[in-house]
Order: C-alpha cells, then structure tokens, then sequence
C-alpha cells in the first residue's frame, strides 16, 4: 500500500486497483506539462486556440494527439468528448473532421487502452443550442443517426480499445419537463432499435427523472447509470440510491464521473480553474472525493470494474483531483 501511495506523487495511477479504471474527461492540456507530460517533449510543441465560455473568451494551449502515449503512462482510461459535438459521419455518411480526429487518436492506440466516447448530442439532446435559443431537435433518439453515423464507425476505428459509450442527456428546465413515464418509454424504443451492446452508460441531468420508470429502462437493457457529480444533480450517493443501490450495466461495469462543482455554473466553475495547471483554493468539494472513494469500493464489492472521469472545474485540475480521489480510495483499503 505504502508503495502505491508513493506512486500517487509521480501521477501513476494505473495499478491503484485491477478493477479501477483512473482516467480524465478528454487530454491534452497545457496546464498538465510537468505532471503529466514532460516539459522537454511538448513544451515546444503547443497549439493556441481561442475558446469563448459564457461570453468571455480564453486561450487553450493543447498538446498534439500523440501525447496520448505520455498520458496512458499514468492513466488507464480516456474519455473523449469531441464526438458529442459532431458525429462521425456527416448526412452523407462521408468522415467528419471528429472521424479523422478519432483515426489519430487510434493511430497511437495499445488495444488494452481504454477509451470511453460519448455518443453525439444530435441523437440524444431534447432541444439543441441554435442561434441563442433551445430549439426541439428533430433528430432526438433517432437510432438511424445514432447507428450509422457514430456507432458504427466508432466500432471500426476503435476496436477492442472502445470500452464504454456515454449517453448525456442536458438538464431538463422545469418549463420544458417531459412527463417521465414518457420519457422513460421513449428511451426504451430507442435502446430497443440500435445495436445489443454491453457498453451503453446513460447520464441524465434533471433529477425528476431519476424515478422507478428511468431505473426500469437501464436494468431492462443492461445499461450503466453514470453517477455524475454535476451542477444540478443531487449528490453521487443520492443518484446511487434512488437506483436502489442497483449496478446495471449488463457488462458489469460502473462510470463516475465528476464534472463540475455542485451548485455552481459551468461559466462560473471554468473561470476559475482556467488554466487548469493547479488545484484552486476553495473549489474541490470535499464530499465529491469522499463519495467518489465510497462508490469505487461498492463497486468493486459488487465484482464490478469501475471507470472513474475526472474534469478539471470541480478543482482545477484534473491531474491533482485524481490524485485526491486515489488516496482516499486508498486510504479507505486500510480500514477495511
């Protein structure tokens, strides 16, 4: 144990636990050169972009893809995000800029790395972002879209590397609610008419919906709850609970994933971790560690493999966040 710990001072997470999966909500971040990657590989290496969160606007440093060899020294899972913003494939079914993005990433690939891609908000968001307003999205839950045009290329590019696809569901304003045995028999057709897969994890953000119909759907087609630690959401232990204290995924594998501070905006969370090279002052929620450490060993109590995501907002920086999160899984083995 004392050896592992040690390790957590060097970033080293991959054997924490056989079935603890330690991994970041997407990579390549300047502000992780020193922990993650070495100064003297990327430091020269930076590309500079412009991101504007909440009408202000911040410059990214990002690394080049094949730092991904760097980051699966200390980690053993990757989440990527980019494939929620655009599919694959494009109507006609030609590759997206986010298709030879993935074949990159694919390029630098070891089949034992894991990969979790989050399936396009085009097929799973109610109302999409559109000229300063949410509109309906005439495309929501249409499995044609989801099955041509991400699942099936994301299987071919990927491989045994795609361990888990994320479902994420934007909060529901109590104006726009959708009546929840509704909405729990829509999500039931379309897990019914896209391909059987193990892999499926689902994460919904309103908390009335989190009701008996909801859990019926996951444990129905074997589909993962993420437990995610985010704005709106009641705490990890509370979504953990209204599912009965019940795992789902048919392969049996539980996602955690700690996005944002609760109670805090996403604009707000953002300005004060940028530049993400640092743990802030204030920001990381004590419970969040505490309860993230709690569901790892219940998973694994339960025989299950557990991917735990880590953002940089509910802290600052993700590197540092998972090092909190490893030494008090750790530190609770001792107590056990």
């Amino acid at each position: 144990m004392k050896e592992k710990t040690a390790k957590l001072e060097r970033f080293l997470f991959r054997d924490i636990h056989p079935q603890v999966f330690l991994g970041t909500a997407t990579d390549r971040y300047a502000g992780w050169i020193g922990q993650i990657y070495p100064e003297e590989r990327y430091g020269h290496r930076l590309t500079r972009r412009s991101k504007k969160v909440g009408g202000k606007s911040y410059i990214q440093e990002v690394l080049p893809v094949d730092s991904i060899v760097d980051y699966f020294k200390h980690f053993r899972v990757l989440e990527l995000d980019f494939t929620f913003y655009q599919p694959l494939l494009d109507r006609r079914g030609k590759p997206s800029a986010s298709y030879e993005v993935l074949r990159r990433y694919k390029h630098y690939l070891r089949p034992d790395q894991a990969i979790l891609l989050k399936a396009p908000q085009a097929v799973f968001a109610r109302k999409n972002l559109a000229a300063g307003e949410f509109l309906e999205n005439m495309e929501y839950l249409n499995p044609e879209l989801f099955t041509l045009r991400f699942y099936e290329p994301a299987v071919q590019i990927l491989g045994p590397s795609l361990k888990g696809i994320l479902f994420e569901q934007e909060y529901q304003r109590k104006k726009d609610r959708p009546d929840p045995r509704e909405h729990a028999e829509k999500l039931d057709r379309f897990f019914q008419a896209i391909p059987d897969d193990t892999r499926y994890h689902l994460e919904v953000r309103t908390p009335f919906l989190l009701n008996k119909d909801y859990f019926h759907v996951l444990q129905k087609h074997g589909i993962g709850q993420v437990l995610s630690y985010w704005m709106w959401l009641p705490p990890l232990m509370n979504q953990f609970e209204r599912a009965g204290a019940k795992f789902f995924n048919r392969d049996g594998n539980c996602v955690i994933r700690l996005v944002n501070p609760r109670g805090m905006r996403y604009e707000d969370a953002y300005e004060r971790a940028h530049p993400f090279n640092a743990l802030v002052e204030g920001l990381l929620p004590e419970d969040m560690v505490a309860e993230t450490a709690k569901l790892m060993w219940t998973a694994i109590e339960h025989h299950l493999s557990v991917y735990v995501i880590v953002n940089n907002r509910p802290g600052g920086n993700a590197p540092l966040i998972a090092r909190e999160v490893a030494a008090r899984f750790l530190s609770k083995a001792e107590s056990l």
